[in-house]
């Protein structure tokens, strides 16, 4: 009949100080779902260590192993996670899990406008509270005037489908006025459309070489300074299973990992029936997953082969792209991050882009976000000299 909906999710925290903790996921099988539950887990701030998937291709069967965040609210991850498994059903008062019958309908988008007097550190703050409170940000805009005045604009969409009532907007408005106090002018939230969140389809701000540079789809010939690891090895073998086509992958760990192993895997309609990740001596990973294509055969066409490996390594070696242009005494720093074909970009990279800066002291000026390609992009303006920078990458990588 199914499985009783509290053992959907179970999390198991270890006996000892410092151990992971243990998350198992049990429930019907669909494709993307080890992508869905990464992604999940990642935005709230944790690290997977390990991992373990099997499945029949109904029913699967995953366990994670995470560290990483001391304030992480686990009753509430479970809520999200069990949310990101195929729906339930009720049998007799006891609910069960079954199969999607119908895709969910689109979020609804809200317009945050926030007015205030600039601080350093503010952005950051402001990112932080809607962070903790579950709301994505879809796009943003941000200016400074020359008074030291700021307009915020955010557009979000939140988890708890809340955002409607009176009590939920009162609830983020005390939150913001607690973190910024008397730095707080006004603040307003409204419904818009979903076309409010439709970015530009490019800036005529930013040069075609700088787009083109930031925006590869290949990987380049010589690897940029900004990357987290120029050893990755992405290996394709036909010959050890009958059924499945075995990638095997090695490369240093980097927040965010097996998120976007997966989420280009979803990307290309990729299964995978059984796979392990785990992090040996000085982080390097190695990762092995039996995969197959949607129509349960083998990758065997080497142009398709050649196709998901420069994916998987482009992915692995540049999990986000970043560029420094130096603009008189501003600097102007853009950010590139994926977003897969579902809409959903990689959680957080707004927020520690903002962390990272707080933590070098530097002054945002403005900020504006553009759909290039299949990334979003962040172009940021800076009171900072450019060489100050520096290393500025593996600060939220």
């Amino acid at each position: 009949m199914g499985i009783l909906y509290d053992d959907v999710v179970i999390i198991r925290h270890p006996e000892k100080e410092g151990d992971p903790v243990v998350i198992t996921v049990n429930c019907p099988d669909k494709t993307g779902l080890g992508c869905d539950l990464c992604r999940i887990i990642l935005f709230f701030g944790l690290s997977i260590v390990r991992g373990d998937v099997s499945t029949d291709g109904k029913w699967c069967y995953l366990v994670f192993w995470v560290v990483g965040n001391s304030t992480t609210r686990w009753g509430l991850l479970k809520k999200r996670l069990v949310g990101a498994c195929p729906s339930c059903f009720s049998a007799s008062g006891i609910s069960y899990y079954c199969a999607e019958s119908h895709p969910p309908r689109p979020p609804d988008v809200f317009l945050l406008k926030l007015a205030c007097h600039d601080r350093k550190g503010l952005l950051h703050d402001v990112t932080g509270v809607l962070c903790e409170l579950e709301l994505t940000i879809k796009k943003v805009k941000v200016s400074t005037t020359p008074d030291g005045r700021v307009m915020d604009l955010f557009f979000v969409t939140d988890t708890r489908e809340l955002l409607h009532t009176n009590k939920r907007k009162e609830d983020t408005y005390d939150h913001l006025r607690a973190v910024m106090g008397n730095s707080m002018i006004s603040c307003d939230i409204e419904m818009v459309g979903l076309e409010s969140t439709a970015c530009s389809a490019e800036s005529s701000f930013l040069p075609t070489a700088i787009t083109e540079n930031i925006l590869p789809l290949q990987m380049p010939d010589e690897a940029p300074s900004s990357l987290t690891s120029t050893n990755v090895s992405v290996i394709m073998d036909n010959m050890l299973s009958p059924a499945h086509t075995l990638v095997q992958i090695v490369c240093q760990d980097h927040k965010g990992l097996l998120y976007d192993i997966m989420r280009t895997l979803k990307d290309y309609n990729i299964q995978i029936s059984y796979g392990r990740f785990y992090i040996k001596h000085r982080r390097t990973c190695e990762i092995d997953l039996f995969i197959m294509q949607a129509d349960g055969m083998k990758i065997v066409d080497p142009n398709k082969q050649k196709a998901l490996s420069s994916r998987l390594e482009m992915e692995l070696v540049r999990p986000l792209r970043v560029a420094v242009v130096s603009r008189g005494p501003d600097t102007e720093l853009m950010v590139a991050n994926p977003v897969e074909l579902s809409g959903k970009g990689r959680p957080l990279v707004f927020h520690d882009i903002t962390l990272a800066l707080t933590m070098l002291n530097s002054c945002i000026f403005s900020v504006l976000n553009y759909l290039l390609a299949w990334q979003f992009l962040l172009d940021i303006t800076l009171a900072f000299p450019s060489q100050q920078l520096a290393g500025i990458f593996s600060l939220f990588v």
